[in-house]
């Protein structure tokens, strides 16, 4: 998708500030490594001295000067690997800080975008720039089952409230599993506060942190922005259309809570299918029930939903409300 150039500038002022605070993390991390085990600098500053010292001896002719070199730093090497395993400090501590290793934080391999440059696209074309501190809030690592009963039982499955969430999560990470060799889509739903936009945010996190493109809308936010492209002609929303056909992963929370009408009928069936038949991977959370999915999108929606992905119903009481009352 195109950017602006003042998009482009923006992109490239958040890489050069994460290079900046990671070469000052780099630097903190050395520094404190020094001062606990004074040998680690001894050996940084001789690897500099000997660098000199064989530098000019190969421009001096020496032949031999540069495998020597290599030699010597070697075993400096492997001796300050040694302290560092001793002193309990990671084998790869004195390594380059990067948040993504993939580019050096650059957003470009061997001249093309990274998967990280083009979720930075993403992020700013569709205003999604605070998914990742959403994400570091909602994540597998901060998941809780503390707010789901085992007492409540669903007299459709016979499972419980908490049983229920752990089979969810359980679809959640096979999903993630197989995500590079079998593309999958899940259909999450049950009443308002039972954690279903939560684990889609979990299953997001994962995927961002192994180099998939995600793009999050509210269905709201959805139907506005293909609406732009089909009725405005806006040439933003247009080329948006093919991030939202193409992207890895492409969630649509709320189902429902938009104004329903032929239009976002006939463009849930297009994008649904669409996906499908690209075999790209879509998470869909609402509150209605299948058979409100079907009257109010049709049938045949419904039935491409069913074929084709993992259909989830959640339930339980309202989690927003529990934590509100467990303050």
């Amino acid at each position: 998708m195109a950017l602006s150039n003042a998009q482009y500038d923006e992109i490239m002022r958040a890489y050069d500030k994460r290079q900046l605070q990671n070469k000052f993390i780099h630097e903190k991390r050395i520094q404190a490594a020094y001062k606990a085990v004074p040998r680690l600098k001894e050996i940084d500053d001789s690897i500099a001295s000997v660098s000199v010292k064989q530098a000019a001896k190969l421009i001096d002719g020496d032949t031999l000067a540069l495998a020597d070199l290599k030699a010597v730093i070697a075993d400096y090497k492997e001796e300050r690997a040694a302290l560092l395993e001793a002193t309990h400090y990671p084998i790869d501590y004195f390594e380059p800080v990067y948040t993504c290793p993939d580019c050096r934080d650059t957003g470009y391999i061997n001249g093309q975008k990274c998967h990280c440059f083009k979720q930075a696209i993403i992020d700013t074309v569709y205003s999604q720039s605070n998914i990742r501190e959403i994400l570091e809030r909602e994540n597998f690592s901060t998941f809780k089952y503390d707010y789901y009963s085992d007492s409540d039982i669903n007299p459709a499955t016979g499972l419980s409230s908490l049983k229920t969430m752990k089979n969810a999560v359980y679809e959640c990470h096979r999903f993630i599993d197989d995500f590079e060799n079998k593309p999958k889509n899940l259909f999450l739903y049950g009443n308002t506060g039972v954690g279903k936009t939560f684990l889609s945010n979990c299953v997001a996190k994962d995927l961002l942190d192994s180099g998939h493109s995600v793009i999050y809308f509210t269905a709201f936010q959805l139907f506005d922005i293909l609406s732009k492209g089909v009725f405005e002609k806006d040439s933003d929303a247009i080329a948006a259309h093919q991030n939202i056909f193409d992207c890895d992963l492409l969630i649509i929370d709320d189902l429902g809570t938009e104004l329903s009408n032929s239009f976002t009928t006939s463009q849930l069936f297009l994008c649904v299918n669409e996906r499908i038949l690209r075999h790209r991977s879509t998470i869909i959370s609402t509150n209605l029930n299948l058979a409100q999915v079907a009257d109010i999108y049709s049938e045949r929606t419904l039935s491409r939903i069913s074929d084709s992905y993992t259909i989830i119903k959640l339930f339980g009481d309202d989690i927003r409300i529990k934590k509100h009352t467990m303050r």
